[in-house]
C-alpha cells in the first residue's frame, strides 16, 4: 500500500522561456538547490520545487526568519525544506523578482487558453486517421496490463470484509444521533439525506452455494441508515488499494515525483474507482455484480427516475449506455488520473502533456475500432462524462465528511486519501 503524506509544492505552472537543456543536450540545475532545472522562472533557471516555493513566499508575505539563526544556511536539494528563510534568500540573490509573479487571474487565463487550445488540437485531428501510432498502441498495451494486474473483476481477493448488521430496536445508537438539537440537527438531517436517497441491497453466495440476504429495513428512527457504512468502507478501501496499485504500475506515472504521484491519486481515486464499478454494473437489473457479492438498487416507490435524481447513478447508466471497450475504460481512467490541477501537483505542465496523450490515443482507438457514424460523437461524450465524475467526485467528498464528521466509519487510508484528520 502506498503511504500518503503531504506534498511540498502546490503551485500554478510557470512557463519557462527556454528549455532547461544547455545547447549540448546536458541538462541545467536549479541556482537556488542544484535540483534538475525545468526553465527560466521569475528571471532564475531553477527547479519546479523552488519556483513554486519562491511564487509562495511572495504571495504570502510572511517575514521568515532563520530557525538556526545563521542567516546562510547552504540551500541544497536534501536541506532546501529545512530553512525557508534562507531558502527565500539564495532566491533572491540568484535574481529571482517578485515583480514577474502572475497574479491568480492571469494565471487561469493563461491556463484557459491552453486547455482551450489542448480541446481545438483534439478536435482538429483528421477524422481520416484510421490507425494507432506505435508508441500510442504501446501506451494502451501498459494500461491494459497495469488494469490485469491490479482489478480481479471476480472480486475473489476481497474477503475478511465486515456485513451489515441488521439493527434492532434494542441496539444503542450514538447518544447525539438520539436527540441532535441546533447546529446537530441540521448536519443529522443533511446526512439522512445524504444517505436516504437511495438504498441497497446486498446477496452473498458462499462457497457451498449457500445464499445470504441482506435488505436495508425500513426507517427505524435513524439507526438503518448506518448499517452498510462498514461494509462500503471495506469494499471502498479494497478498491482504493487496487487503483493505487494500478497507477505505480504506469511508467508515466512512476516518473513523477513522490509529491505529485499523491497529490493526483488522492483527487483521482474515487474517480478511478467509479469507472471500474462501472464495468461490473448491469444496467437492466441495476445491480453491481462484484464476483460472489451483488448489489442492487432497491426502488420500494416504484419510481425509476426518482432514482436518477442521484448523481452517481445517473452517472453510472450514462457511462453504462456508452458501451465502451475495456481498452476505453482504462484510458479513461489514464486521462482521469494524470488531471495537471489537482491541489497540489508541482509538474503541471509534465502531467498535462500526458494527460493530452492519453486523451488523443483515446480518439485515436474510437476512430480506429469505431468507424460507425453512431459513433462519431463518442469521444465527445466519454470527455463530457469524464468531466460529470468530477463533479461528482467532489459531492461525495463532502457527504463523506459530513458523515465522517458524526458518525466516523472510514478506514485509514480512506482518511489519507480525502485528507480525513484524527479529532
Amino acid at each position: 500500500m502506498l503511504t500518503l503524506r503531504t506534498a511540498e509544492n502546490q503551485t500554478a505552472p510557470g512557463k519557462p522561456t527556454v528549455n532547461a537543456e544547455e545547447g549540448n543536450g546536458s541538462p541545467q540545475i536549479c541556482r537556488v538547490c542544484g535540483d534538475k532545472a525545468t526553465g527560466y522562472h521569475f528571471n532564475v533557471m531553477s527547479c519546479e520545487g523552488c519556483k513554486g516555493f519562491f511564487r509562495r513566499a511572495m504571495k504570502c508575505n510572511i517575514r521568515l526568519r532563520c530557525p538556526f539563526r545563521k542567516g546562510n544556511c547552504e540551500i541544497t536539494q536534501k536541506t532546501r525544506r529545512q530553512c525557508q528563510a534562507c531558502r527565500l534568500r539564495k532566491c533572491l540573490e540568484s535574481g529571482m523578482k517578485k515583480e514577474m509573479i502572475m497574479s491568480d487571474a492571469a494565471v487561469e487565463q493563461r491556463r484557459a487558453l491552453i486547455r482551450r487550445k489542448r480541446r481545438e488540437r483534439i478536435r482538429m485531428q483528421p477524422p481520416g486517421a484510421r490507425s494507432l501510432t506505435e508508441e500510442q498502441r504501446t501506451m494502451i498495451r501498459e494500461l491494459m496490463d497495469a488494469q490485469m494486474k491490479t482489478f480481479d473483476t471476480t472480486f475473489s481477493h476481497f474477503k475478511d470484509f465486515r456485513l451489515p448488521e441488521v439493527l434492532s430496536s434494542s441496539r444503542e445508537i450514538p447518544q447525539s444521533m438520539q436527540t441532535p438539537l441546533g447546529e446537530e440537527a441540521t448536519q443529522w438531517s443533511q446526512i439522512r439525506k445524504d444517505l436516504c436517497s437511495v438504498k441497497v441491497s446486498l446477496q452473498l453466495r458462499g462457497e457451498d452455494g449457500s445464499v445470504w440476504n441482506y435488505r436495508p429495513p425500513a426507517d427505524n428512527g435513524g439507526k438503518e441508515i448506518f448499517s452498510m457504512l462498514p461494509h462500503m468502507a471495506d469494499m471502498t478501501t479494497y478498491m482504493f488499494k487496487g487503483i493505487i496499485n494500478f497507477a505505480k504500475v504506469i511508467s508515466h506515472f512512476r516518473d513523477l515525483p513522490i509529491e505529485d504521484q499523491i497529490s493526483l491519486l488522492k483527487g483521482a481515486t474515487f474517480e478511478l474507482c467509479q469507472l471500474r464499478f462501472n464495468m461490473v454494473f448491469n444496467a437492466e437489473t441495476g445491480t453491481w455484480e462484484c464476483g460472489r457479492l451483488s448489489y442492487c438498487l432497491e426502488d420500494p416507490e416504484g419510481d425509476f427516475q426518482q432514482l436518477l435524481l442521484e448523481p452517481v447513478l445517473k452517472f453510472h447508466y450514462m457511462l453504462k449506455k456508452l458501451q465502451l471497450h475495456k481498452e476505453e475504460y482504462v484510458l479513461m481512467q489514464a486521462i482521469s488520473l494524470f488531471s495537471p490541477d489537482r491541489p497540489g501537483v508541482v509538474q503541471r505542465s509534465v502531467v498535462d502533456q500526458l494527460q493530452e496523450r492519453f486523451a488523443i490515443a483515446l480518439k485515436a482507438y474510437i476512430e480506429y475500432n469505431r468507424p460507425q457514424p453512431a459513433h462519431r460523437f463518442l469521444f465527445l461524450k466519454v470527455m463530457a462524462t469524464l468531466t460529470e465524475l468530477r463533479s461528482i467526485s467532489a459531492q461525495h467528498t463532502q457527504r463523506l465528511l459530513r458523515i465522517q464528521d458524526i458518525h466516523p466509519f472510514a478506514t485509514p487510508l480512506m482518511c489519507e486519501l480525502f485528507s480525513i484528520s484524527d479529532h
